[in-house]
This record gives C-alpha cells, sequence and structure tokens, in this order.
C-alpha cells in the first residue's frame, strides 16, 4: 500500500475549499479552525464531565469484535462522568462512543462549536461527537450516508488513514456492507493482494486540527491518546452518491442485518468470498491496462 500525506492549511476561504477540495473530492487538513470558537479556548475532557457527566451513555467494546455487519446494539451503558475519567488514564482502554449527538442533549454545546462555514447545509446542526480511550482502533469503513464529513480532533491524538472510494474492491469491501474484514495495522498481503495496488493518505490529528474527509472515504482511525472529536456532515455532491447513501441506510444495512440472523456464519462466508472475487477481478483489470502501456505494474 503507498502512502500519501495530506495538504495542510492554517486558514483557508470557503470559495478556496469548495474549489480545491469539496469540488474535487481531495482531504484535507485544516490546523486552528477551533481557536476562535469557545470550545477552542475552554474544551477538555474535564470540561465535558463537568457540563455532560451526568448523562448515561451508550459505549462499545472493541475486544467484542463484529466481523459480519455494522456496529447497532451497544456493549454497555455507563454514567459519562465515570467513562470520561476512564478515558483520561493514560493507559490502553477497549470503550469508545460514536456518533453521539451531545448537542441534543446539552444544546448549550453548540453555541460553542457551531458548524464551520465551509460545511453548511441541511445536515449543518448534525453534529456528532466521538471518545476513546487510548490504543483504541476504529475498523476500516465508509460512512453509511457517504456525506462529507468535518472531523475536528479537540482532546488527544488520532491517527487516521483515507482511502478514496475507487479502491473499495481492492479493500475487499463486504456485499451490503460499508466495510471490510482487511487489517491495516498488519495487511495481509497473501490473503488479500489487492491491498499492495492502494493509495492511501494518513495523517496525524492533534488538538484544534480539522480534517475533510471527501463522501464515500474509506477511514481507518487510531487513538493514540484517550480523547474527544465532533464532526459535522454535507451532503454527497453528486447524485449517484446519494442514492447510495440512501440505499446503504434505509436498503442494504437492514437486508444484511436480516441475511446475518437466517443464515448465519454461511452468509459472511459467500460476502468474504464475494469480496475476494471482485478484488480479483479489479487486480487482473489493474494488469490487463498496465500490459497495454507497457508499463510496470506497482505492487506487482
Amino acid at each position: 500500500m503507498e502512502t500519501h500525506t495530506i495538504d495542510v492549511v492554517n486558514s483557508i476561504s470557503d470559495e478556496a475549499f469548495k474549489s480545491r477540495y469539496l469540488v474535487p473530492q481531495k482531504p484535507l487538513v485544516i490546523r486552528g479552525l477551533t481557536q476562535n470558537t469557545p470550545a477552542g479556548k475552554k474544551w477538555s475532557l474535564d470540561y465535558i464531565k463537568q457540563v455532560c457527566g451526568d448523562v448515561t451513555v451508550d459505549l462499545y467494546d472493541n475486544t467484542n469484535k463484529n466481523e459480519a455487519s455494522a456496529f447497532t446494539k451497544p456493549d454497555l451503558k455507563m454514567n459519562f462522568g465515570d467513562y470520561i475519567a476512564n478515558i483520561s488514564k493514560d493507559q490502553p482502554g477497549s470503550l469508545r462512543m460514536f456518533l453521539f449527538n451531545m448537542f441534543k442533549k446539552k444544546p448549550e454545546l453548540r453555541d460553542d462549536f457551531p458548524c464551520p462555514s465551509i460545511m453548511r447545509g441541511v445536515l449543518g446542526r448534525m453534529g456528532f461527537m466521538f471518545f476513546g480511550a487510548k490504543g483504541v482502533n476504529v475498523r476500516i469503513h465508509q460512512d453509511m450516508d457517504m456525506s462529507n464529513v468535518l472531523l475536528t480532533q479537540f482532546y488527544g491524538r488520532k491517527k487516521v488513514i483515507l482511502i478514496a472510494p475507487e479502491y473499495s474492491d481492492l479493500l475487499y469491501k463486504l456485499p451490503l456492507n460499508t466495510h471490510s474484514l482487511v487489517n491495516l495495522d498488519q495487511p495481509d498481503y497473501k490473503k488479500y493482494p489487492g491491498l499492495a495496488y492502494i493509495k492511501a493518505y494518513e495523517c496525524i490529528l492533534e488538538p484544534g486540527d480539522s480534517l475533510f474527509m471527501p463522501s464515500g472515504y474509506w477511514h481507518y482511525i487510531t487513538y493514540l491518546d484517550g480523547g474527544f472529536s465532533v464532526s459535522y456532515r454535507k451532503m454527497a455532491l453528486d447524485l449517484k452518491t446519494k442514492i447510495q447513501g440512501l440505499l446503504n441506510v434505509f436498503v442494504y444495512m437492514p437486508l444484511d442485518k436480516v441475511l446475518n440472523v437466517v443464515i448465519g456464519k454461511d452468509w459472511l462466508r459467500y460476502k468474504e468470498q464475494k469480496a475476494l472475487k471482485r478484488a480479483a477481478r479489479a487486480i487482473a483489470h489493474i494488469k490487463l491496462r498496465e500490459v497495454e502501456k507497457g508499463t510496470k505494474v506497482y505492487g506487482a
């Protein structure tokens, strides 16, 4: 897998962001987007605990693997204050929280960090918070709704790997799903040879950094420290991707869950075999194109 760095800017106008990154669907890291907001000055784990410590939250345990489908049911519930105390420790953990609409429970937090102007639109009020303990990995996946995402880190550091949707077959995307079984920490090139043909982006988000992830981009995230971030979303620009997001949410994922229950492990085995065949065809096409061009195939 070939890895590239992501463009980094200290500031950018709405017009420049749209023409250089949103329309071309190119990732970007923006530094200091929070510095002139109340959140940038006062948000910390202690502050969030003070404001939201009384809320009961759903948590997911990374030690409980769910390869069959997307995570939908929490593993446990916990007082948010206790969870914050847990991830504040400088030691590895396994608990994370995602797509949590804290703004709905504590509206004053939205005033601290309203949707940045570059992401405003019909989804502009849908701010979600993500928390994780040190060492937690978020398996590689696409967001189901296929929206553009701006992920802003407030506390701790995250390592992020991004891969464009054009590489979905080479990532062994499972049918009716938005995730893959590959492990990018320890890529198995023998079992998943398509990984050798992928070009990825990589960055480490520091507190105050915002990462623009174009619609449909695969992302693999590692919490280098216990911490949290906030995401805002903007609908995909093209109709095809919008329809794909709607199908994922309302047709494919529900159908996949039903088949997981009805067929069980045989359904997972079928999906994996289907992903392997798709990748093999994609590799064959790449090799054929490169032979026709008379150039060496990357990864061969």
